[in-house]
């Protein structure tokens, strides 16, 4: 029972994760982009360090794979807030450039 739950936390995590790279690809606006990248920082990792903990229990390394997700997801939001505010100035400030024409 417990390896066919790691295979399907694996199977949804890299699925999250192929869903994430696609947005990105498809999407055309900087902000749905960004939507999809924080989803790549949070959905996909979380399944596969829960299939990792239901595998190896909290032993050295399940508490390793924890660690290292919790690096990864805390300043996820941060980075993604802090890039949306940057973009959000540049087109602002582009809009407001007059238009040269030739």
């Amino acid at each position: 029972m417990g390896n066919v739950a790691v295979d399907v936390l694996l199977g949804c995590g890299v699925a999250a994760e192929l869903l994430c790279c696609l947005g990105l690809l498809v999407m055309r606006t900087t902000a749905d982009r960004l939507h999809y990248a924080s989803a790549g920082y949070t959905v996909g990792p979380i399944l596969v360090v829960a299939a990792l903990i239901v595998r190896e229990r909290l032993s050295s390394v399940g508490l390793d794979a924890l660690a290292a997700a919790a690096i990864m997801f805390l300043p996820a939001p941060i980075l993604v807030h802090a890039t949306a505010r940057v973009v959000h100035r540049t087109e602002s400030r582009a809009s407001r450039l007059p238009e040269r024409h030739l």
